[in-house]
C-alpha cells in the first residue's frame, strides 16, 4: 500500500491563515493534525482528521415489467465504530493516488462481486466537516452484472437489492442510519419521482 501523504492543503478562504501545523498521527487510512489557526481576528487550535477521500455507489436495477420501483444494492457488515451491524450503499476508501471512478468500480467488485456497464457521478459530499476533511462521491451503477464478491480478508459482507420504498422505510424505521447511504436513496427518490 502506498505511504500517505502527510501535507495538507491551505486555506482557500483569504482570512485564513495557518499559524503552525503539527501531524499527531499518521495510519493507512488517515492522520491527524493539529493546527494553530487565525480566523479573521480570533487565533485557536484546529484537531482535523485528514482522509484520502472516499466513493459510494448506488448500483441500481431499473423497474421491469411486472415490477414498479428500482432495486438498490446495499451491503450489511459490521462497523466497529459504531458497534453494531450497518446496512449501507457499497463504499469504500480512495487509495492514494487512485482514480475516483476506479475506485468505485473496484469497491463494488470487491463487496459484491457486481460489475456495472453505465457509471455516472452524481455529487461530493463532505462527511464531517467539523472535524473531517473527508469527501465522499456518490456514483449510480446501472447494467448490472452480478458475479462473485472478492471481500478483504477483514470484510464480512451480505448484500441484498431493497426496493427503493423498502431502503426509504428502514431509513424512517433507522433499520439504516448510515449518513451516506440516506443521502444517496434520497437523491434516487428524487431523481425518480422527477422521471415520472
Amino acid at each position: 500500500m502506498a505511504k500517505r501523504s502527510t501535507k495538507r492543503s491551505q486555506p482557500k478562504t483569504k482570512n485564513i491563515q495557518v499559524i503552525s501545523s503539527k501531524l499527531i498521527y499518521e495510519g493507512p487510512a488517515f492522520s491527524i493534525f493539529s493546527d494553530i489557526v487565525r480566523e479573521g481576528e480570533h487565533t485557536g487550535q484546529r484537531d482535523v482528521v485528514r482522509h484520502t477521500g472516499s466513493v459510494v455507489i448506488m448500483a441500481v436495477e431499473e423497474p421491469r415489467s411486472g415490477r414498479d420501483d428500482a432495486l438498490v444494492l446495499l451491503v450489511r457488515q459490521y462497523r466497529y465504530a459504531a458497534g453494531k451491524y450497518l446496512w449501507e450503499l457499497p463504499a469504500g476508501r480512495i487509495d492514494l493516488g487512485e482514480n475516483k471512478l476506479a475506485a468505485a468500480k473496484r469497491e463494488l467488485l470487491e463487496e459484491t462481486g457486481v460489475r456495472a456497464k453505465l457509471w455516472k457521478r452524481l455529487y461530493q459530499f463532505y462527511a464531517s466537516p467539523g472535524f473531517l476533511d473527508e469527501t465522499m462521491d456518490v456514483y449510480l451503477a446501472r447494467g448490472l452484472t452480478i458475479g462473485e464478491a472478492q471481500p478483504e480478508e477483514d470484510e464480512q459482507i451480505t448484500k441484498r437489492f431493497f426496493s427503493l420504498p423498502e431502503a426509504l422505510g428502514m431509513v424512517v424505521s433507522n433499520n439504516i442510519c448510515d449518513a451516506k447511504t440516506m443521502t444517496g436513496l434520497l437523491w434516487l427518490y428524487m431523481m425518480l419521482r422527477e422521471q415520472k
